[in-house]
C-alpha cells in the first residue's frame, strides 16, 4: 500500500480533477535524496529527484497498465499491474504515482508515494515495483 498519499490528491479526487476510472497514471522512480513531503502537489515538485535517463530508465517513468478503481465492501481500491524496467542498472529509493494529465495550471498531479525502506539497486537485470496484494492505495 502507499506509504504517503499527497494532500493535493485528496482535494483533486474530491473536486474531480483526478478521475481514477478514466485517467492514465504513470510511475516514476526517485533517488535517495528525496525527502517525502505530503505537501508536494505536482510532478514538477519532485522532478529534481527523478532518476536520470539511462541504465534502462527513461525520464517520465512508465505508464501503469491495467489500472482499476474498484469497490471492495466499504473500501475503494486502486491497483495496477506491477511495473517493470528490464535491462536495468540503477538505484532507486522511492516510487511516485501521478495522473498523466494537465488541467488548467495543474500538470501531472501527484497521487501517492511508495517507500522502498532503503535504496534498491539493480545491475543488468529487471527492476520490479511490487504493489501490495490489496492494491496501491485504499480509501475506507
Amino acid at each position: 500500500m502507499a506509504d504517503l498519499v499527497f494532500n493535493s490528491f485528496k482535494r483533486h479526487l474530491g473536486s474531480g480533477l483526478v478521475d481514477m476510472d478514466g485517467d492514465a497514471f504513470r510511475i516514476v522512480l526517485l533517488d535517495e535524496g528525496y525527502a517525502p513531503d505530503a505537501s508536494h502537489a505536482v510532478l514538477a515538485d519532485i522532478s529534481g529527484h527523478e532518476l536520470p535517463a539511462g541504465g534502462g530508465y527513461a525520464t517520465g517513468g512508465l505508464e501503469l497498465a491495467n489500472t482499476t478503481w474498484v469497490q471492495d465492501g466499504d473500501n475503494m481500491r486502486f491497483d495496477a499491474d506491477d511495473p517493470q524496467w528490464t535491462e536495468a542498472s540503477f538505484t532507486a529509493r522511492h516510487a511516485v504515482i501521478h495522473a498523466a494529465k494537465t488541467v488548467g495550471a495543474v500538470a501531472d498531479p501527484l497521487v501517492c508515494l511508495l517507500d522502498f525502506g532503503e535504496a534498491k539497486t539493480v545491475s543488468s537485470g529487471t527492476f520490479t515495483v511490487r504493489f501490495h496484494e490489496n492494491g496501491i492505495l485504499s480509501l475506507s
